[in-house]
């Protein structure tokens, strides 16, 4: 018998295996001249496998420019951590609510396939879900993930029986005010208008001389959505609405209402505030407030931690919140405010804009967002997560009133309703000679019209 040496087994390989050999040459030569390769099924190749690497996809989110640019940098960066294959370009609109949905609603008239998510205010949902430009989330939005949110933040995502936004952040109308301003004269947080004009008139005389430039009060009076949610206030505290409680027909006329705005148009423009009040949306009316110029300011949850940075405002540490008052002991009215997220109807990628809405809406993400940036998360359990409330007190109190709070009507064509509120409660503060009573009876009657034309609609 002749043996054969390890050696020359080597040197001798079988027919099969120099085939084999050729095929891995062949193939690692065109990986490298072309990059990829395609030869046959992957079984075919010796110790090969079925994975493909998934395409990268880029998302665009249309969002406002944001009050802290910095929060939500460190936020996107996370995920595009977190989700590698998912890069994240958002556009930036308007600060203004209506020039926002005017520049959103354009997009989605015209079937944007680049748009794949966007905020949407709680007042939009059922125009957007009556129009097919928002994707129904009923799915990825079950029971057992609503449960975990404010019940007035998932109720404002539906219409009809269906879904279509995951709550960012709920919001409702507060009264911020000089604690040390109040504390000098003996006041506490006033809970009645009447109270809060005696308060300021006092201090704004005992003040006069030291700063000349003090305001009473500080809001939003110009003519967009702003308005019509601090006029809501007004009305509903005075025990007014701005429609009926069906829904079937519009209310300004009412007595109690008509003395609401009659009480704005007498003791507050003009007397607590300049009529430069009339041109001020959020950031105008804060800025008065955190340059130490206004003793009572009214705006959103996110203002607390603006109004206590130091970097940014002046009167930081002496800074108090409370509810919005009413015009009697114990009645108040907030109105009810927010943002929900939502997936266009014709995004091509629902589902990595799920995956981030997923992310943005977590319980760690909220987190961070109310920490760093002051805003009141939308989740029950934060509300009671002690290093939350140890950099945010103030939301202990604002619970209640959150929980509370008056939503604006909803109906498909609240943006024409809100279009004809808006021209009301601004011609009615800004117009010296109108005829208040008559102004009030021809908006019922166009408000009245066009909720005639929905219940007529099949």
């Amino acid at each position: 018998m002749r043996w054969i040496s390890s050696r020359q087994r080597i040197q001798r390989p079988s027919q099969s295996c120099a085939v084999t050999v050729s095929r891995w040459i062949v193939l690692l030569t065109l990986i490298v001249l072309n990059g990829s390769i395609s030869i046959g099924s992957a079984e075919s190749l010796p110790g090969a496998t079925a994975t493909t690497p998934k395409p990268r996809v880029t998302l665009r989110f249309v969002s406002w420019k944001p009050d802290h640019a910095r929060v939500w940098e460190e936020v996107l960066g996370d995920f595009t951590r977190a989700h590698p294959q998912i890069s994240v370009v958002r556009e930036l609109a308007p600060h203004s609510s209506t020039a926002y949905h005017d520049l959103l609603t354009q997009k989605l008239k015209n079937r944007d396939a680049t748009v794949d998510v966007f905020f949407i205010d709680v007042i939009w949902v059922p125009e957007f879900a009556e129009a097919g430009w928002a994707r129904p989330l009923d799915d990825k939005f079950p029971p057992s993930m609503r449960q975990d949110f404010l019940p007035a933040a998932v109720e404002v995502g539906r219409y009809d029986t269906h879904y279509y936004g995951v709550p960012s952040r709920i919001d409702a109308g507060l009264l911020y005010y000089r604690q040390d301003l109040l504390e000098k004269y003996g006041f506490a947080a006033p809970t009645t208008w009447p109270e809060l004009i005696q308060q300021a008139e006092t201090i704004l005389a005992g003040e006069r001389a030291s700063n000349p430039l003090l305001q009473g009060y500080s809001a939003q009076f110009k003519q967009y959505e702003g308005l019509v949610c601090n006029m809501l206030e007004f009305v509903e505290g005075h025990g007014g609405s701005l429609l009926r409680p069906d829904g079937t027909g519009s209310t300004l006329s009412s007595p109690r209402a008509l003395a609401a705005v009659q009480f704005v148009r007498d003791r507050v423009i003009g007397r607590l505030t300049s009529r430069a009040a009339l041109t001020y949306q959020e950031p105008e009316a804060l800025s008065l407030f955190l340059q130490g110029h206004a003793i009572f300011h009214r705006n959103w949850p996110y203002a607390w931690e603006l109004a206590n940075n130091r970097t940014q405002s002046t009167i930081a540490g002496q800074v108090g919140v409370a509810p919005l008052p009413g015009f009697s002991p114990g009645r108040t009215a907030a109105a009810l405010g927010g943002w929900l997220y939502g997936i266009s109807a014709y995004s091509q990628h629902p589902d990595e804009a799920w995956a981030l809405i997923e992310f943005l809406s977590s319980q760690a993400v909220q987190k961070k967002f109310s920490r760093e940036a002051g805003i009141a998360p939308s989740r029950e359990a934060l509300f009671s997560d002690p290093e939350v409330l140890a950099r945010s007190p103030q939301l202990r109190n604002q619970r209640s009133v959150l929980h509370a709070a008056t939503p604006r009507p909803r109906s498909p064509v609240y943006p024409a309703i809100s279009h004809l509120l808006q021209r009301y409660f601004s011609r009615a503060l800004a117009v010296e000679d109108i005829d208040l009573a008559q102004e009030a009876a021809v908006t019922d009657t166009h408000i009245d019209r066009l909720l005639a034309l929905t219940k007529a609609a099949p």
